[in-house]
């Protein structure tokens, strides 16, 4: 009877250890918050970057940040006169605080930062950043892309301003080829918004392509990554996210459906998503994309707080038929370890 006794202890300890593991194996960390960040300074969080701050062993989210909740500003205004702001997050991207803005040492009077590019390379940071050269109510002023370094992502130097397809080009995106040069893919905006690309040996000389690779649609805020033995490029089109594959970085097919065009149910997310960063964490992918919450249709033609104002979302990537989609309802569990983004 006792060793009937004991046997059955060992396969209850046996069973429950078992159970843990196995919750520890499959554990993804915290639900991550919807939306995942709004800016308090003026609630116009869009464009997102991560990247990994080594030093400081958090993860940093860049965003372009607009005037959402100034008052009296014409036209287009409110998207113009702000710096990047930074985000921050200690538990591996789940939940996010506000941290500060780029100290950007590249100024020309009133000037305007846009959508960061932020990667690391032999321990320096890189920005490519889309600079316009002042503060306007309207879109017709030139914009051009900045390379700026850091050591810690907070304080930037300038090192020069990219010679590319036109006095119009925003949206840098900086992928690594196979061979160990890089390649940016940026929008040229004197081209009906089409994808182009220059490529570089060391991060600092950039020769410009003078070819685009994508000009289906319009579209913006490109964004590129390897994940199931693909390359892919998402572009904003205004309708959602258009995806495109690619073998060799250069020749680009795109697939029929457009992600995050369906509106969501999720706080802030019942509207297209627009402008993403994607981090891949080994069979994982997750998009970052930005929202205006109130542009629904009811309030189409409307400009107000209401209409202007943007929050930052987080979904997870899924892979099927060679094909990528996004429930962008579903929770999203992540805890995401540095060794293993890919960009």
């Amino acid at each position: 009877m006792r060793n009937l006794i004991f046997i059955n202890l060992l396969a209850a300890i046996f069973l429950t250890s078992s159970f843990t593991l196995t919750a520890q194996k499959f554990n993804r960390g915290k639900t991550a918050d919807k939306p995942l960040f709004r800016d308090p300074v003026y609630d116009g969080a869009a464009d997102p970057v991560l990247i990994w701050n080594k030093a400081e062993k958090k993860w940093f989210m860049f965003y372009t940040n607009r005037r959402a909740n100034a008052r009296d500003l014409d036209g287009v205004t409110w998207v113009h006169g702000t710096r990047i702001g930074i985000a921050e997050s200690a538990d591996g991207i789940a939940t996010w605080k506000y941290r500060d803005t780029c100290d950007i040492n590249y100024r020309e009077g009133e000037y305007t930062h846009w959508a960061p590019e932020v990667i690391e390379h032999n321990d320096t940071y890189h920005m490519y950043l889309t600079y316009v050269p002042g503060v306007f109510k309207d879109w017709r002023h030139p914009r051009r892309i900045i390379h700026l370094t850091s050591h810690n992502l907070i304080n930037w130097k300038y090192e020069s301003t990219l010679q590319l397809a036109s006095e119009r080009c925003i949206d840098a995106c900086v992928f690594p080829m196979p061979d160990g040069t890089w390649r940016m893919y940026y929008n040229n905006e004197a081209d009906k918004k089409s994808i182009y690309y220059a490529d570089s040996p060391d991060l600092y000389r950039w020769t410009d392509s003078g070819k685009k690779v994508i000009g289906d649609r319009g579209g913006e805020g490109p964004k590129v990554f390897r994940w199931k033995e693909k390359y892919w490029m998402v572009v904003d089109n205004w309708r959602g996210l258009g995806v495109y594959s690619s073998d060799n970085l250069t020749d680009w097919q795109r697939q029929e459906k457009n992600i995050l065009e369906e509106p969501g149910t999720g706080e802030d997310d019942q509207v297209i998503g627009g402008h993403p960063d994607v981090v891949v964490a080994g069979k994982r992918a997750f998009v970052f994309y930005f929202t205006h919450p109130g542009r629904t249709p009811e309030n189409k033609g409307v400009d107000n707080y209401n209409t202007r104002r943007s929050s930052i979302q987080l979904a997870e990537l899924e892979y099927a038929d060679g094909q990528i989609t996004c429930n962008r309802d579903e929770p999203v569990k992540i805890r995401l370890n540095p060794r293993r983004k890919k960009f």
